[in-house]
């Protein structure tokens, strides 16, 4: 079972990333599927996520910024940022769970990261 996650890169303020997880190994159909993201020294936080049934939920800091949709064809998900700012700089980790909303450490598949940042 793979996540593979793509799309990081530099970019200004004020404009816009689309970030892709592709999932392999099994169907993900069934499985929620998130966004985190870590800075150094800092803890790995929640982004956004959408479950199995497609519900979405967001972070207060990327509401009405980002947007998390995910593709069951093709056992993909992706998050567009737009309106990004320099506190958005970090790694961004797509990962996928049975259940939707809960920490971090408990999520049960991982991809390896992608660097966004953010310049000002």
């Amino acid at each position: 079972v793979q996540l593979q996650a793509s799309g990081g890169g530099l970019v200004q303020a004020g404009g816009s990333l689309r970030l892709s997880c592709a999932a392999s190994g099994r169907s993900f159909s069934r499985y929620a599927m998130a966004w985190f993201r870590q800075v150094p020294g800092k803890e790995r936080e929640f982004v956004a996520a959408a479950s199995w049934s497609g519900a979405t939920f967001y972070a207060d800091s990327v509401k009405g910024r980002f947007t998390i949709s995910r593709d069951y064809s093709k056992n993909t998900v992706t998050l567009q940022m737009n309106s990004l700012k320099p506190e958005d700089t970090a790694v961004y980790y797509c990962a996928a769970d049975q259940t939707t909303l809960r920490p971090a450490s408990l999520y049960e598949y991982w991809g390896q990261g992608t660097l966004v940042t953010v310049s000002s």
